[in-house]
């Protein structure tokens, strides 16, 4: 029997954020550049592990945390991620749900644990990521069915799973899933790497399938290309679609044909913990795009979201913080 009709899906890879707070001589010890995230091995990640101190483990990685979210605003989502039978597995599942998220695919055992991303955070407030992907690269086409897709009104998909083995197959299934349930397809576009490995079926995401696509500067200018901002704007706007592009303390812009929404950044005391802050803007914008709000309301909202998670330790601000700013 196919899942009820909810206002947002994602697929995703499914991490847990192990989040800790170090000094700068620990990362520097990795040889890996301060606000980077680099790949490890399932060796590494054990060891990385014994190192760190006191930390925070909970539900992570980038839709996921923008799926959390929106179910925290008090919109209903659910979400599709393979995790292991595992501590951890289980972990991210009852954190997913305790949001009131429907997660659609229970855990399994297959042939790796479940992924973690060791978060390293420096007193600055940036953040160095360590991942070890794991469970989360056996994710299949078999796993996205009518079934576990359902009808969503949104479908959020994350530009990573394109790495992984039957990613593209499984983000096709949930495209044509959601299509002939009259859903619309976003397409979050992860990192500008990925778009480079990825550019041309992204593109083509862009010019076909996908009513929103949602980047950074930096994502953007690869997936549309030019030398200066201006001309990347002119070929987001030109695309016909939904575009959003964000811009850390500059604040964000949204295209949609002729309507160009610029929002600017709300002003932080002090940043806390920068994890996340990107992921909650998606959720506040998404939330405002299910419930019909205007492009600049919606804006708006995605950016009180984002400020919230720049001010707190973690991904995910507080559901009541999050209910709180669309209450009556």
């Amino acid at each position: 029997m196919s899942k009820p009709q909810v206002e947002l899906l994602g697929i995703s890879n499914a991490i847990v954020d192990v989040l800790c707070h170090v000094e700068p001589e620990f990362v520097s010890q990795f040889g890996n550049p301060p606000g980077s995230m680099t790949l490890i091995d399932r060796d590494d990640a054990e060891r990385i592990y014994d190192m760190m101190g006191p930390a925070t483990e909970s539900a992570g990685g980038s839709v996921a945390n923008s799926v959390a979210c929106f179910a925290s605003l008090g919109g209903e989502a659910a979400y599709i991620g393979r995790v292991a039978e595992d501590q951890l597995g289980r972990i991210f599942n009852h954190d997913m749900a305790s949001l009131d998220v429907d997660v659609r695919l229970p855990e399994e055992t297959r042939a790796a644990p479940t992924a973690r991303c060791h978060v390293l955070i420096t007193p600055d407030g940036e953040r160095t990521m360590q991942t070890f992907l794991g469970a989360c690269t056996e994710i299949a086409e078999t796993d996205v069915t009518v079934d576990t897709v359902g009808a969503p009104k949104l479908l959020l998909m994350e530009g990573y799973v394109w790495d992984t083995p039957e990613g593209p197959a499984a983000m096709q299934a949930a495209i044509t899933h959601t299509r002939a349930a009259r859903g619309r397809v976003a397409l979050s576009l992860s990192d500008s790497f990925c778009v480079e490995r990825h550019h041309e079926a992204f593109l083509a995401l862009a010019e076909g399938d996908a009513d929103l696509v949602i980047g950074n500067e930096g994502e953007v200018r690869a997936l549309f290309g030019g030398d200066d901002l201006d001309t990347v704007r002119g070929r987001a706007a030109a695309s016909g679609k939904l575009v959003v592009m964000t811009r850390h303390e500059h604040g964000s812009e949204v295209f949609q044909g002729k309507e160009h929404v610029v929002q600017a950044a709300d002003t932080v005391d002090r940043v806390v913990d920068s994890t996340g802050a990107g992921d909650a803007w998606v959720a506040g914008f998404l939330f405002g795009v299910a419930r019909g709000y205007a492009l600049r309301d919606a804006t708006a909202l995605a950016t009180q979201c984002a400020t919230l998670a720049l001010s707190q330790i973690g991904a995910r601000p507080q559901p009541s913080a999050l209910a709180a700013l669309v209450s009556d």
